[in-house]
């Protein structure tokens, strides 16, 4: 199964989950992820709850410090969820239940184990979801044990989830497979026939079976379960219908392939229940199919001048800065951004938007010392200051004129002395 071939040149945001599956190099792409450091705008709301009196910073979203205990934890998680072999007592007890008795959790499990097999690598997260609940588990002891003799007639699709087995073909050629790989038939409903002889190399191979009517009907059906958007003439938009429980209740479509353009705009969208963090994840993983971050800067300058996208537009900003401060910090061009955008919303009167923006800049800026050489003691700054204790609070830098020696030795507006 493979999507048109006009589609190669999107980028795949399948896998909204906290491990990242590396796309292949044949398909162009990146995969999204959810982070796990992220901050919601609720979070930041909470930290400006009361607006009167000195601004209590302590409330703001920041990197826990762990102690040791939950740093060896974090070690176990990060070690089970990279090694298929760990878990492999709670995934058997799901496989070894019949279709109809799996639970929602026992398929979530099965996705999270399968989803790291090459076997389902290229597969969008409701074929998955839709193979796992159909799959049988067998398992075959001992070791030269033939599974399919070479003629035989195929009825079932088989991943390898232990052990190793060998194709023996009739030219004399022969293939060893391992945990992962997959053998058996195409997603076709015509006759098919096995070409070589398969065997066991190891005792305890283990397999998941899906029946050649399920395997046909869940990869050549996924059509019906997703909707293109086309601009003249070319796709520039892949969504997935997708069902997060068996009750309908949590349902809808999830950008699975865009153009970068279209990945842009959808920040702006209505996303659906079953793609909250839409948002967060694109903010995670635009470097890998942007050039620059003022691609998005820009854009959402020019969305700011429209009254119905004002709000979007702030929350997705508040959250880059609270996400991701060094994309500014490290950055002049997106320096000068922010300070366009702050000009914004004073312009427009967004004085609660303006103060949470300015609360997350406090909340992430970093101490550093700068040496500003002068040639005399007369020559000029080239920066203004702002504050001190007769206005009552710090002193700030007001302004720094663009291209001066002050600039470039890395004083900022905003920056406290």
């Amino acid at each position: 199964w493979q999507l048109p071939a006009d589609l190669t040149k999107m980028h795949l945001t399948d896998n909204p989950h906290p491990q990242v599956t590396h796309v292949p190099s044949s398909q162009s792409g990146c995969s999204i992820a959810s982070d796990s450091g992220s901050s919601s705008l609720s979070d930041i709301y909470q930290a400006t709850e009361s607006e009167m009196g000195d601004v209590d910073l302590t409330g703001l979203p920041e990197a826990p410090v762990d102690s040791e205990d939950e740093e060896e934890e974090e070690d176990e998680d990060i070690d089970r969820t990279s090694d298929p072999l760990l878990g492999r007592d709670v995934v058997r007890e799901c496989l070894e239940k019949e279709p109809a008795d799996k639970t929602d959790d026992d398929i979530e499990q099965l996705l999270e184990f399968m989803h790291q097999l090459p076997a389902f690598a290229n597969m969008t997260m409701s074929v998955r979801r839709e193979l796992c609940s159909v799959m049988i588990f067998e398992v075959v002891e001992q070791a030269g044990a033939v599974i399919l003799e070479d003629g035989q007639e195929l009825d079932s699709w088989y991943v390898i989830l232990n052990g190793t087995v060998e194709i023996s073909y009739p030219d004399g050629k022969s293939e060893s497979l391992c945990m992962g790989n997959s053998f058996g038939i195409t997603p076709s409903l015509d006759k098919q026939y096995m070409n070589g002889v398969v065997r066991t190399k190891v005792d305890d191979c283990q397999f998941v079976c899906i029946a050649q009517q399920d395997y046909w009907r869940i990869l050549n059906h996924v059509e019906k379960n997703t909707h293109k958007v086309e601009e003249e003439g070319e796709i520039v938009m892949v969504k997935e219908h997708r069902e997060l429980d068996r009750s309908g209740t949590r349902k809808g479509h999830i950008v699975i392939k865009a153009t970068p353009e279209r990945l842009i705009m959808h920040l702006i969208e209505e996303h659906s229940i079953v793609d909250p963090t839409y948002i967060e994840d694109f903010l995670l993983t635009y470097r890998t199919f942007l050039t620059s971050p003022l691609e998005v800067g820009n854009k959402l300058l020019e969305w700011f001048k429209v009254d119905s996208l004002r709000d979007k537009v702030t929350r997705v900003v508040l959250l880059w800065v609270n996400n991701h401060f060094n994309d500014f910090e490290g950055d002049p061009a997106m320096t000068r951004f922010l300070e366009e955008f702050e000009k914004n919303l004073e312009n427009t009167k967004m004085k609660g938007h303006l103060r949470l923006l300015n609360i997350a800049c406090a909340a992430k800026a970093k101490w550093r010392q700068i040496t500003l050489q002068k040639p005399s003691r007369d020559s000029p700054l080239f920066f203004s200051l702002l504050g001190g204790s007769d206005k009552g609070f710090g002193i700030f830098v007001e302004t720094v004129e663009v291209g001066s020696k002050a600039a470039e030795a890395g004083l900022k507006r905003g920056d406290q002395v």
